[in-house]
């Protein structure tokens, strides 16, 4: 089974292949899950809401040890006993792909920490499994790390999801900065544009912080594949600064020579 290209990649290589098929199984599942509401307008696809009710069916089917009817239920299925991985870690990420149906906005940031918990530090919690991790504080690095990735996506992807009309950045950030949402469908990077997205870089940034200082010494070696994560998606948050906070005019994007670099040094990284 070969690893999917995504930014992720060069942290799937470095793992055993025990855990790497175990990663690529639970990615796939939560890539499913996130397409039946992301292209639900596809020809020929189900309505977003029943396609979500199938995946909660589907993910039943995995843990309760009856044949999956989907391929990557079926790939999914033979780790979960193997790694012993959470069934409210996938039930939490079903939920938060669901919010995408009813919430296109989000007002507060603590609406949006919800969102993000479930989308992403979920499935942190589900790697910690596959890491076989023992320390209680790896619970907390995952849990911070995997809001910082989610705000780092929620600030590139600004244009892709006002397209699709989505605004995931807090309205009450917006109202701080002196920003609209008109502001940023228009795609320039005005003073107020800047300071809404340099406000939640900084917080992104926080939130890096507070997963390094939670890494525990004792998994610091059984962490390297999501240390690969982190600083592959800090340096596209570092990109999205140098460019003067402009996501608007192409996708920020850290070359796959500069990622494999990046995976490299973290690799050979003293334990």
């Amino acid at each position: 089974m070969a690893a999917p290209k995504t930014s992720f990649y060069y942290s799937f290589l470095v793992l055993p292949a025990d855990q790497r098929r175990a990663i690529i199984a639970v990615w796939e599942f939560c890539r499913a899950v996130d397409d039946a509401v992301d292209e639900c307008d596809a020809p020929g696809a189900l309505p977003a809401d029943v396609a979500v009710a199938g995946w909660r069916e589907e993910l039943a089917r995995c843990f309760a040890g009856t044949p999956p009817k989907t391929p990557q239920g079926q790939r999914l299925q033979p780790f979960i006993r193997e790694f012993d991985l959470p069934r409210q870690a996938f039930e939490d990420v079903i939920d938060g792909v669901a919010m995408d149906l009813d919430h296109p906005r989000y007002e507060t940031f603590d609406d949006l920490f919800e969102y993000c918990r479930r989308v992403a530090s979920a499935v942190g919690m589900i790697c910690i499994r596959i890491f076989r991790c023992t320390s209680p504080g790896s619970a907390d690095y995952a849990m911070h790390l995997g809001l910082a990735l989610q705000l780092t996506n929620i600030i590139r992807d600004v244009k892709n999801d006002l397209e699709r009309g989505r605004v995931y950045l807090p309205l009450e950030d917006l109202r701080a900065a002196g920003c609209t949402v008109e502001e940023l469908a228009a795609g320039r990077v005005t003073p107020a544009v800047r300071a809404l997205l340099a406000f939640e870089c900084r917080r992104a940034h926080d939130f890096y912080q507070k997963a390094v200082a939670a890494r525990p010494d004792a998994d610091k070696r059984r962490l390297v594949a999501a240390e690969i994560m982190r600083a592959v998606y800090g340096e596209t948050l570092a990109r999205i600064e140098q460019r003067d906070y402009d996501v608007f005019s192409s996708r920020v994007r850290v070359p796959k020579p500069q990622q494999a670099l990046i995976a490299l040094r973290q690799w050979l990284l003293p334990a």
